[in-house]
């Protein structure tokens, strides 16, 4: 299993050296993701975690959409402190969490949340041990009756992000590593074209909690 300090040095030179609209995964707008949250139907008070967020859109456009109980994560400390700069006032209306979410230490305390959003690193973690720790926090995180979204490399998208091997999915593997509790609610393809104009294939997955 990679250690912690590792993917953090690794994800904080990322963000050092390049600007957060050239990043491979950026986006101005990141419509898949808020097409699903809306299929959630969630109040402004529902909790909202969104894990490996780095210097992510989203987090503007929830708290644009009036959503109160935003729990932010990354490895990344350099992610978050940038994102919190580009929000200004309106970061102290989010709690921001440092963790590893495959040796997480403070994730595990959260109690229940409401959704779990992921895009694009579930993907990272390429070895089992780490794959189970993720779905072991997710799972403890997660109320019955709360959602899961989960985007990833497709099966047949690229093999490597950032200088570093992905593990690809497809909807039938995520399903099976949420295993029997969680149904899914939608799924679709996604080509996401990069600052760079070339193209990667996601998998975007909605699940529920029974």
């Amino acid at each position: 299993m990679i250690q912690t300090k590792d993917y953090q040095a690794h994800w904080d030179r990322v963000y050092a050296n390049t600007a957060t609209d050239r990043l491979g995964w950026y986006e101005a707008v990141p419509e898949p993701s808020l097409q699903l949250i809306q299929d959630c139907q969630l109040s402004p008070e529902a909790t909202i975690l969104n894990v490996g967020a780095g210097a992510t859109t989203l987090v503007d456009e929830l708290l644009k959409l009036g959503f109160r109980n935003l729990i932010v994560n990354d490895v990344s400390p350099l992610a978050l402190g940038q994102l919190q700069e580009r929000l200004g006032a309106e970061s102290q209306k989010v709690r921001w969490i440092v963790d590893d979410l495959t040796q997480a230490r403070t994730l595990f305390k959260l109690g229940a949340v409401d959704l779990w959003h992921d895009r694009a690193v579930l993907h990272f973690f390429k070895e089992r041990a780490e794959q189970d720790a993720y779905f072991q926090l997710l799972k403890q995180c997660v109320r019955p009756g709360g959602f899961v979204i989960l985007a990833a490399f497709h099966t047949d998208g690229a093999s490597t992000c950032s200088g570093l091997p992905v593990h690809r999915y497809d909807q039938r593997e995520l399903a099976e590593k949420l295993g029997d509790d969680f149904a899914l609610i939608r799924s679709f393809d996604h080509r996401y074209t990069m600052p760079s104009g070339a193209t990667r294939k996601y998998i975007y997955t909605l699940f529920k909690r029974k």
